[in-house]
């Protein structure tokens, strides 16, 4: 039992400010929870770090009010996809993936799939963002404050936190701790959290720095280019990088190291050095702005909670840039985490909800760790067609790139391997059904006892939408008046909401009936929301009178096909499954 008074209370702490953190502090302001956040540093991130911001994150920001905004400050996803791969921005050309929904088949299931638009936004835009509104909306948040440890007991978790600019050290007490303290989380370390994989199986570098390559990029707007030049394959993510930060002339480089041999010391002289032979060119202006190295890891959290203690985001996942999945699935987990630590605090809910966090978001950060780490090694098949990865001077290299182009039978060949070794890395910079098709199993979902059809198509390329509990729910337009809005702009909100069709009554003062608020949705001719397209009838894989429960994640937890036989059953049945969602039943 706790006996000393701490110096501050609040109900959650989250340490770290970065998309975990931020995302969680956010929801939890938006809905009324009382949280504090601390970060050891003196601001928000000053690097771009993590930057491709898929639909799923953008669902994410438009149910907690700020998609506008990140849209306003994002490139647009039109600038991000012609991905090139070349010897140098000014050297030769490759080849190119219409990447990041940029193939018009992608692009048309991109807009099919969600009404929101994937786009570029680095992490140094980003955070402040989620900060300036979680803190317009409750939070509190406390710069150069780092975290010490934590002792937790049944009523609350007391975190020591020292103040850097005082230097002393004060206890915050909080009924629930969230660790989203980075890849080097100390919140996931104290709590033991057991992890897989590994750490430091490569070494990179990232240089940030302005010049102006207009001429090399605008022509083919993207927000990676690939160089394949000698060293290249060494340590790192498979190749150099020249990535866009702003078009076109904020950028970052990331070139490997010899991890075994530690990073080199990072001068300007050293850091402009790479820069030089990436581009490709050496009269155009160049301004180092700063440099970093840091380890390719392949780590993840099998367990994502110690008793009122969670962790998110980099925490529990901690994996190479490959996908853009970073800031992605952080951001997820704080959305995940927020509403159901909302509802055990306010007394809805049993706190053994909160075992479905780590049961739905553990193996959505394993397969994502996974993805990227395998997409690096999707990289070495364009330096095989090559005959780029065995040792050999540059010399050797560059000849073979050159051969090529020869009018051989040889070159013929190895101009074919080397476009389908581009054109593979589509499971790198396409890959819709990673970023869309996360199902959850856990005790919040209800089944409802229908055999699992699986997916008709590679399921990391291409996303299913299905009303299947555990799934996210469909995309479809629909109007109301004279409004067009999505159906996932009817739900979310940090309440569940019931969706239901002409015949739904029963179901509709069911919910009604509950404990637990639950907003109601009717679609269909003459009701509050009308499907004049049609989409909504073919998607839902409901009848008219069925029923679906969606949580404020814009999950399915309950699906009922078709009409209740009764009043007296769909109370039952609604009944039912909100007490097991709840972690009641």
């Amino acid at each position: 039992m706790h006996t000393v008074e701490p110096d501050v209370v609040t109900d959650v702490l989250i340490v770290g400010s970065g998309p975990a953190g931020a995302a969680a502090a956010l929801a939890l302001s938006t809905y009324g929870v009382p949280n504090i956040v601390v970060t050891r540093y003196a601001s928000l991130a000053d690097t771009p770090r993590a930057h491709i911001t898929n639909q799923r994150t953008m669902e994410v920001l438009r149910d907690l009010g700020v998609e506008d905004e990140v849209v306003a400050k994002a490139t647009p996803q039109h600038l991000m996809g012609d991905t090139t791969f070349c010897t140098s921005l000014a050297g030769e050309e490759l080849g190119r993936v219409r990447s990041w929904g940029n193939e018009p088949l992608v692009q048309a299931a991109h807009e099919l799939a969600s009404p929101t638009r994937m786009c570029d936004m680095p992490q140094h835009l980003m955070e402040p963002v989620l900060v300036d509104a979680a803190v317009a909306r409750g939070t509190n948040l406390r710069f150069s404050t780092v975290y010490k440890s934590f002792v937790q007991d049944d009523e609350g978790v007391t975190v020591t936190v020292e103040d850097r600019l005082r230097g002393d050290t004060y206890t915050i007490r909080a009924k629930y701790l969230i660790g989203a303290d980075g890849g080097r989380s100390q919140v996931a370390e104290d709590a033991g959290l057991p992890m897989g994989g590994q750490m430091g199986v490569a070494g990179s570098i990232n240089i940030v720095f302005d010049a102006d390559l207009t001429k090399y990029t605008a022509h083919r707007p993207s927000t990676l280019y690939w160089v394949l030049a000698p060293g290249a394959t060494v340590g790192g993510i498979g190749a150099g990088l020249v990535r866009c930060v702003r078009p076109w002339n904020e950028w970052l480089i990331v070139w490997g190291y010899d991890v075994s041999a530690g990073a080199p010391d990072l001068t300007t002289e050293y850091a402009e050095s790479v820069v030089r032979q990436l581009v490709g060119d050496d009269e155009i202006p160049v301004t180092i702005k700063s440099s970093s190295a840091w380890t390719v890891n392949e780590m993840y959290a099998e367990t994502y909670s110690d008793g009122r203690v969670f962790c998110a985001g980099d925490a529990t996942h901690r994996h190479p840039p490959s996908n853009g999945l970073g800031s992605n699935t952080s951001i997820q987990d704080a959305h995940n985490l927020a509403w159901k630590l909302k509802l055990v605090l306010d007394g809805t809910a049993s706190p053994k909800l909160l075992d479905s966090y780590t049961a739905e978001r553990a193996p959505v950060g394993r397969q994502i760790v996974t993805r990227a780490n395998k997409s690096i090694g999707e990289t070495a098949p364009i330096f095989e067609a090559l005959d780029g990865l065995s040792p050999q001077t540059p010399e050797q290299l560059w000849a073979n790139i050159a051969a090529r182009k020869d009018d051989t039978e040889a070159a013929q060949k190895q101009r074919a391997r080397l476009r389908e070794a581009i054109a593979f890395k589509v499971y790198e910079f396409n890959a819709h059904g990673v970023d869309l098709n996360q199902r959850y199993t856990s005790d919040s979902i209800v089944p409802d006892d229908t055999d699992d059809p699986g997916f008709d198509r590679d399921p990391e390329l291409y996303h299913q939408p299905t009303s299947r509990p555990g799934a996210k729910l469909p995309h479809a337009w629909i109007t109301s008046g004279t409004r067009t809005l999505s159906t996932l702009d009817t739900v979310g909100r940090g309440r569940f909401t019931l969706v239901t069709g002409i015949g739904g009554a029963d179901w509709v003062r069911a919910a009604e009936g509950q404990d637990l608020e639950i907003a109601t949705v009717v679609i269909g001719p003459g009701q509050e929301y009308e499907d004049p397209y049609g989409d909504w009838a073919r998607l839902s894989e409901v009848a008219d009178g069925g029923a679906l429960l969606v949580r404020p994640d814009g999950y399915v937890a309950f699906r009922y096909a078709t009409a209740a036989a009764s009043g007296a059953d769909a109370e039952r049945l609604l009944t039912e499954a909100v007490r097991r969602i709840l972690g009641h039943g």
